[in-house]
């Protein structure tokens, strides 16, 4: 074996060796003055750590810098400041909710006569509350701040919200899908950013009109790949959703052509004795290109 290169630890999937380790104490040295946040920007900088679209992954840099510290690796620096923890902000709104209010008056009409219909995807715009509140007030899911990349669509008809979606990054280890695709696990190491996981699909409970839900899950798998690719500045070939069979058929996505592709174990990634520790749930698909396989098989 080299000196210097036997494997430390696996972090995101990059293999962090002795010769990693010696090269970041000796980054910690060379900046004494740096503060946590500041090494893990010239760490990222160094390996060049990039998101598809060029910004830094320091998020992830300091993840691995305080691993290492933890484990008696590294010596970082003192903490200089308490980043103000946003999931305990959101928690205590949990606590006190504000929902909006909107018109609640019923429609019961046929689809034709409330087209065309607006999609506006809302994340860090002024609508995005009220996508938040309209999810923690009728799904019955409540709201759950996304992780990752991630869009959120309110679609409107005649001026008032009917639906809202939410997209994120998928989900790393996925039975039914990853054999679906049959890629191996070192493409799916590095493609996974190419699929986006549909979180919540809303529509509202006053909204009573037959066909709307396959419809826009139709026009959502035309749009979403220009969005995502606007924001994040790369592209996705594959859609993909959970579905709990013990309160839906999944209709929609199957008149929508989504793939049903088998269970999940019902086990999460906090399950370490590999045994369910949550309810199963249907895998369903929609590939966005024909060559989807090979795209993302790619290595």
């Amino acid at each position: 074996m080299v000196p210097g290169m036997e494997e430390i630890l696996r972090y995101r999937g990059r293999i962090i060796t002795a010769s990693d380790i010696e090269f970041i104490r000796r980054l910690i040295a060379k900046h004494p003055r740096a503060s946590r946040w500041a090494l893990s920007k010239i760490l990222c900088q160094a390996w060049n750590w990039r998101q598809p679209n060029g910004t830094l992954r320091d998020m992830v840099g300091r993840g691995l810098m305080l691993q290492l510290h933890r484990a008696g690796h590294i010596q970082l620096p003192p903490v200089r400041f308490v980043v103000p923890n946003p999931l305990g902000k959101r928690a205590e709104q949990r606590r006190k909710p504000v929902h909006a209010c909107v018109d609640t008056m019923p429609i019961h009409a046929g689809l034709a006569s409330i087209r065309p219909l607006e999609f506006r995807q809302v994340r860090r715009t002024a609508e995005e509350p009220l996508f938040n509140s309209l999810l923690d007030q009728y799904h019955y899911l409540r709201y759950r701040q996304p992780v990752g990349e991630h869009l959120k669509y309110l679609i409107y008809a005649q001026g008032r919200p009917i639906a809202c979606m939410a997209w994120s990054s998928a989900p790393r280890h996925l039975g039914p899908r990853d054999r679906f695709i049959g890629w191996s696990a070192e493409a799916r190491r590095k493609n996974i950013r190419f699929l986006a996981y549909n979180t919540r699909f809303l529509i509202l409970p006053f909204v009573q009109v037959d066909h709307l839900a396959s419809h826009i899950l139709g026009y959502m798998a035309r749009l979403l790949p220009e969005d995502w690719n606007r924001l994040y500045g790369h592209p996705i070939y594959y859609l993909e959703t959970f579905v709990d069979p013990g309160r839906f058929r999944g209709t929609c996505y199957r008149a929508a052509n989504w793939k049903v592709l088998g269970p999940t174990t019902g086990r999460g990634k906090d399950a370490p004795t590999k045994k369910p520790n949550r309810s199963f749930k249907e895998v369903l698909g929609y590939p966005l290109t024909q060559d989807f396989r090979q795209r993302l098989g790619e290595v």
